[in-house]
């Protein structure tokens, strides 16, 4: 088993390829800051929470957009990652086959699935998406922004105590937006 940093090193350039020049939503920043945030987000999580299986995690944080937002494929993650690695990601990936709406209820069922460690990665990647919204965004798209991010608090109830409550936070602070 590799240490952490290895671990952590090599799953962060192989996303940070494949996701390439894309920017997170709204902004200049290179979408691996949006990634190394999730990871950073895992990484508090780990000290507070035993038995956290931080590897698992960290992998899933790093990787959890590749095959939704770019021409990655499952396949592709389990032959670098393993077997775990890529359920886990797809999991947490909105299934394009479906239609929008139902995307987020499948993820989160799929995530149920899996070790804690999934639903903690769903947790972290919301709290880290609760920002200012785009300026572009409607006041309808922010309240199901909102929404979304109730439901993910409230299906993933127990995966991760100390995520959850980062996510109540952002949650309260984000309601400014909508009103």
């Amino acid at each position: 088993m590799a240490d952490i940093q290895t671990i952590y090193q090599e799953t962060i350039k192989f996303a940070a390829e494949k996701h390439g020049a894309q920017k997170v939503k709204g902004s200049k920043i290179p979408y691996v800051v949006h990634l190394s945030n999730v990871a950073m987000e895992i990484f508090m999580a780990a000290r507070k929470t035993h038995g956290f299986d931080l590897g698992y995690a960290l992998q899933l944080a790093l990787l959890h957009d590749t095959i939704e937002d770019t021409q990655t494929t499952r396949q592709e993650i389990e032959m670098v990652f393993g077997k775990d690695i890529a359920e886990g990601v797809w999991a947490l990936t909105g299934d394009p086959k479906l239609l929008k709406e139902y995307r987020l209820s499948d993820s989160l069922a799929k995530i149920r699935k899996c070790p804690r460690e999934a639903g903690a990665v769903k947790l972290a990647d919301r709290i880290t998406n609760l920002q200012a919204p785009p300026k572009s965004w409607s006041k309808s798209h922010i309240k199901d922004y909102l929404y979304d991010a109730q439901q993910i608090l409230k299906v993933l109830h127990g995966a991760n105590e100390y995520l959850e409550k980062r996510l109540q936070q952002k949650i309260d602070e984000y309601s400014k937006y909508s009103g």
